[in-house]
């Protein structure tokens, strides 16, 4: 059912209660009605459950979607790998301006080469968010090569993986200012030319952090968890204010495969890793489609949603069994890796894709553990 369009979805919840309780040729007494009907509610509440979680968010845009696409400029500052590069090449074959910021500029022109092949207009910037007057400058460039900023889309960002006590209070220092700091400037430069403009839609990613911080991601999820505070402090002020045409979203995607791992500082003693990660392709499409639909917050795919939703309901339990199993997989499970900064304070020259293949790798070292286990039980 990943893909099946939600009025097939519910079509097939209306032939699944059918089938419950109709047979040719049999007689049913009250006790069998009574367990075919507890049975099909259970059955109807996981497909209502499944209903609710499924989103076509993570869907890529249909014709109506991609006509309003073409021709409006993005800015996308995070572009030269990860979701900034899917965003801005799926831009680039919906006929759109984009603008490409990072500090990779390689990579860059490399990303505008292919935005540009599938038909769309692509001006590459080099800088830093984490400083403001690149920020600035970053919209001064896309205002003369495009006359006007539709949307702003910030997903630059670096982690620190570790427990919060092992990691340099520099490297921690360094998170804040890309992740929040940064996403301030990003915000600040947008939302006043979105108001001198009239109109605009400014995205920040955040991450399902930003409702449920993980263990061992201290410092980053509090990073995320202020970019949520101040996309929805900033919708209130915006209403206020009168300026209808202006909105603020956070998208929350899960743990995904991107260069993210790669990139991240790393003191937990073992290779970055996480559980059940989600491929990059959702978080693409769920952050365009954040451009054309009015929306706050939204978690992208099921379980970024189903996580939203336990956190809300239940709060510890939620934090609780996240930590288990982040603990497992990045302290227990990973094998041994040295301490690393990642690119926290300066570019890399690995993770250059939209997706990185963590899930392969983390398949192979789980593979080689399991092997040495065996061989360890053999000669005892």
């Amino acid at each position: 059912m990943k893909h099946l369009p939600q009025f097939y979805l519910v079509r097939y919840i209306a032939a699944r209660c059918e089938k419950g309780f109709t047979r040719p040729n049999q007689s049913i007494t009250p006790a069998m009605y009574l367990n075919k009907s507890i049975k099909t509610a259970s059955q109807l509440g996981v497909l209502l459950l499944l209903f609710c979680l499924s989103s076509c968010a993570t869907w890529e845009l249909g014709a109506s979607g991609q006509r309003q696409t073409k021709g409006k400029t993005f800015v996308i500052v995070g572009a030269s790998s990860g979701f900034g590069r899917g965003v801005a090449e799926q831009l680039g074959a919906y006929g759109a301006n984009v603008v490409l910021a990072a500090r990779r500029t390689e990579l860059l022109e490399e990303v505008a080469q292919n935005v540009r092949a599938a038909g769309g207009k692509a001006l590459v910037v080099t800088m830093d968010i984490s400083k403001p007057e690149d920020v600035q400058r970053l919209a001064d460039a896309a205002l003369q090569q495009f006359g006007e900023i539709h949307v702003w889309i910030n997903m630059a960002g670096v982690g620190a993986i570790g427990r919060f006590w092992d990691i340099p209070v520099e490297d921690q220092a360094r998170i804040v200012d890309i992740n929040l700091k940064g996403f301030v400037y990003g915000s600040h430069v947008a939302i006043r030319q979105f108001r001198s403009q009239g109109y605009g839609t400014l995205i920040n990613v955040g991450s399902i952090e930003s409702e449920n911080p993980l263990a061992y991601h201290a410092t980053y999820a509090a990073t995320k968890g202020g970019v949520v505070n101040l996309g929805q402090a900033l919708n209130q002020e915006l209403r206020l204010s009168g300026n209808r045409n202006i909105r603020v979203v956070t998208v929350e995607p899960w743990a995904t495969d991107t260069p993210f791992w790669g990139h991240a500082a790393n003191y937990s003693g073992g290779t970055a890793r996480m559980a059940a990660m989600d491929p990059p392709h959702k978080v693409v499409n769920a952050t365009i489609r954040a451009s054309l639909r009015r929306r706050n917050e939204l978690p992208v795919g099921w379980k970024a949603r189903g996580a939203y939703i336990s956190h809300r309901l239940f709060p510890r339990f939620t934090e609780r069994l996240s930590a288990n199993i982040i603990h497992k997989a990045q302290i227990k499970n990973a094998p041994p890796a040295p301490s690393t900064t990642g690119a926290v304070y300066k570019p890399m020259s690995s993770g250059r894709g939209v997706d990185d293949n963590v899930k392969q790798r983390m398949k192979a070292e789980n593979k080689l553990r399991k092997q040495k286990k065996q061989q360890e039980a053999s000669y005892k």
